[in-house]
């Protein structure tokens, strides 16, 4: 829902109908949580497919908003029936179509409100077909924060504490129960939406450089720090698409910034001086940080390491930068590098090739590495 709340939160006075993917299988497009939104004048936001079901999804969305009962759909095609509204890629897709309005979510407003201020939530779905399909618990970050309820005391204890692990590791994804919360049992199902804040993103080196990275890291989702410790350089003017614009040492400040590092952050070392870049990596190397990336020659790469090696940082530490930063694009101008440098984050999300993909076989579209 994060994708589609800052549109569809003027509809709360009315029924809207918000479609989201609970569950996929091979080659789908899109991830569970991918929504799209269909007001009650026919306004359509997000985007459940890329294309391939969305006529469908909006023709059961209008349905949904007269009828306000919530639908689960599965798309996909089927060997004997290859012209059915379905994935041309050859996957499946599970989409649950759910009424918004204040009777039917009283609780959208502070999931809306938890989005927008980065305040992690979990909202939990039944999607079992029957008299419980889209009773919902929304969880906040703690088991004393929760509203709503699935039917059953049992179950809605059980859903609570998956909900609160999953949010911890910012994963989403079906859960089956038993009818009050036994584990081992499929009698319900219910889809659990981790609704954490962005993964952020920390640009080092108030450059050129950096001011394309920036704005490739925005683009991407990312909450984008620029970090520099010449305040002449480092000014909002320079990067106006940036979150957090800081003037300190990067060092510093990055190690007063541990507390928003994760598995899911993406480090992109830009100064490629080692005034500034040794100490920030000696930092930035023993975090948890999905992704550490230094930009330079290969001059600059080697007496880098020289530099890290003599600072006592371990080879096992070493082996976790990317350096130099990006894929080998044949790029040239800051634009060009920051695009390099995103597909480089981009695949190692997923341990993915980088290669073309007409020179590789299976899966299209591979898993996210577990944050």
């Amino acid at each position: 829902m994060r994708d589609v709340v800052a549109h569809v939160r003027p509809w709360y006075g009315e029924r809207f109908a918000l479609a989201t993917v609970i569950g996929t299988f091979r080659s789908a497009p899109r991830q569970p949580g991918a929504s799209m939104a269909v007001s009650s004048d026919g306004a359509v936001v997000g985007s459940v497919s890329g294309g391939c079901v969305e006529a469908d999804v909006y023709a059961v969305a209008e349905e949904v908003i007269r009828t306000g009962v919530p639908v689960v759909r599965r798309y996909g095609i089927s060997d004997d029936d290859v012209f059915a509204i379905g994935l041309t890629c050859g996957g499946l897709l599970d989409v649950l179509v759910e009424p918004v309005d204040p009777a039917s979510y009283p609780e959208f407003g502070a999931v809306a409100d938890a989005i927008e201020s980065g305040r992690p939530m979990a909202v939990a779905t039944v999607v079992t077909a029957g008299e419980r399909l889209g009773r919902r618990l929304v969880i906040g970050p703690s088991a004393l924060d929760v509203a709503g309820g699935l039917g059953d005391a049992g179950l809605d204890a059980a859903v609570v504490q998956d909900a609160l692990a999953m949010l911890g590791s910012g994963s989403t994804a079906i859960r089956e129960y038993g009818v009050h919360g036994e584990c081992g049992r499929s009698d319900v199902a219910v889809f659990v939406q981790a609704l954490t804040p962005p993964p952020r993103m920390f640009v080092f080196g108030a450059i050129d450089f950096a001011a394309a990275v920036a704005r490739v890291g925005k683009f991407l989702g990312y909450h984008v720090t620029v970090c520099d410790a010449r305040g002449v350089f480092a000014t909002r003017a320079r990067f106006p698409e940036a979150d957090e614009v800081v003037v300190d040492w990067p060092h510093r400040f990055f190690a007063g910034a541990l507390d928003q590092v994760d598995r899911r952050t993406a480090l992109c070392v830009l100064t490629h001086d080692p005034k500034f870049d040794v100490p920030l990596l000696q930092v930035a190397l023993q975090t948890d940080a999905g992704y550490i990336g230094a930009m330079g020659s290969r001059r600059t790469h080697f007496d880098r390491l020289s530099r890290l090696r003599a600072a006592g940082v371990t080879e096992d530490e070493l082996a976790r930068l990317t350096s130099p930063t990006g894929l080998d694009l044949g790029a040239r101008s800051p634009e060009e590098t920051a695009i390099s440098i995103a597909a480089e984050i981009i695949a190692s999300r997923s341990a993915a090739s980088a290669r073309p993909l007409s020179t590789t076989t299976g899966r299209i579209h591979g898993e996210l590495i577990a944050t």
